[in-house]
């Protein structure tokens, strides 16, 4: 029997993530009071019913059970001892992402009253904060795709994977642009030869080989990827240990297509092969502007 509590703040994806689980096979059950989850636990493993048909159940729990939430630790005690095994898993995402998502979708926050989101995103965080503490998987999904949403659910509760609590985003841009606001390092590597000025090279981008060959045929873009290297892979593991769950790498050129993609692709073919975190790489500015022909 696999029993997961999903919790988490509110617009970070638990009712996408309670669907997920449903189509993998888990019995789902979202909001129930909280006085009955001993009950519903002890149903589901069939102690009463003998029902051995139900053997994954994920249960949504969040700050809709409003001053209920708080008897969640007697709850957890009260499965503890009685030898029932439970899992926790807690999505979160950062303050920014969820304003933009309330913003969206024209939602308010269920605690924000007649006040700004903040103020709502703030006052859960407290109330949440015993229940991150608890949990067994912690999911930033700030800057998770839905599919990578549910890679990452597959490989935890069906390929029952050893959890990643880290998850590093590799994200090229152009400084014309902005720098990424979510950004945790940020690396320029104007320092390169452009390949912008030449011809041949101008409407292509660094995830062509012609440009990634002559951006990578350059000794400083060479020894600059081999010491970013050896650095992050300093760096990660005192991440890891520090309980860091989001770390977002952005690597900037002028206009985000050439040098910044070619060397966020070189870094992420380094990093890629492990076993403490997940990774991907996103260029966030390689179609703006585009040379390319239609």
């Amino acid at each position: 029997m696999r029993f997961v509590v999903l919790t988490g703040m509110s617009g970070a994806g638990k009712s996408t993530a309670l669907k997920m689980l449903e189509d993998m096979g888990y019995f789902c059950v979202d909001n129930i009071p909280v006085q009955l989850i001993s009950k519903f636990a002890e149903l589901t493993a069939g102690n009463i019913t003998g029902n051995t048909e139900i053997d994954k159940v994920a249960l949504g729990v969040d700050i809709r059970s409003g001053d209920n939430l708080k008897e969640m630790e007697s709850v957890f005690e009260e499965l503890q001892s009685r030898g029932f095994p439970y899992e926790i898993l807690f999505l979160d995402s950062s303050d920014e992402c969820l304003i933009k998502r309330f913003k969206e979708t024209r939602r308010s926050h269920p605690l924000s009253g007649g006040e700004r989101v903040e103020q709502g995103i703030a006052i859960e965080r407290n109330r949440l904060a015993f229940l991150k503490k608890r949990a067994d998987y912690i999911l930033d999904t700030s800057q998770l795709l839905t599919r990578e949403l549910k890679q990452e659910l597959e490989n935890i509760f069906v390929n029952n994977r050893e959890f990643k609590s880290l998850f590093i985003t590799i994200l090229s841009f152009g400084f014309k642009y902005g720098i990424p606001t979510d950004a945790d390092l940020v690396f320029d590597v104007r320092f390169i030869p452009n390949p912008y000025y030449v011809d041949e090279l101008k409407g292509l981008n660094g995830n062509d080989k012609p440009v990634s060959d002559f951006c990578m045929g350059y000794e400083v873009a060479r020894v600059f990827i081999d010491k970013l290297d050896e650095m992050l892979k300093f760096l990660i593991p005192n991440y890891i240990d520090e309980g860091k769950n989001q770390l977002v790498i952005a690597i900037g050129c002028t206009g985000g297509k050439h040098r910044s993609v070619t060397l966020a692709n070189e870094l992420f073919k380094r990093l890629k092969d492990n076993d403490q975190y997940g990774i991907k790489v996103e260029h966030r500015d390689i179609d703006k502007d585009s040379l390319r022909k239609k």
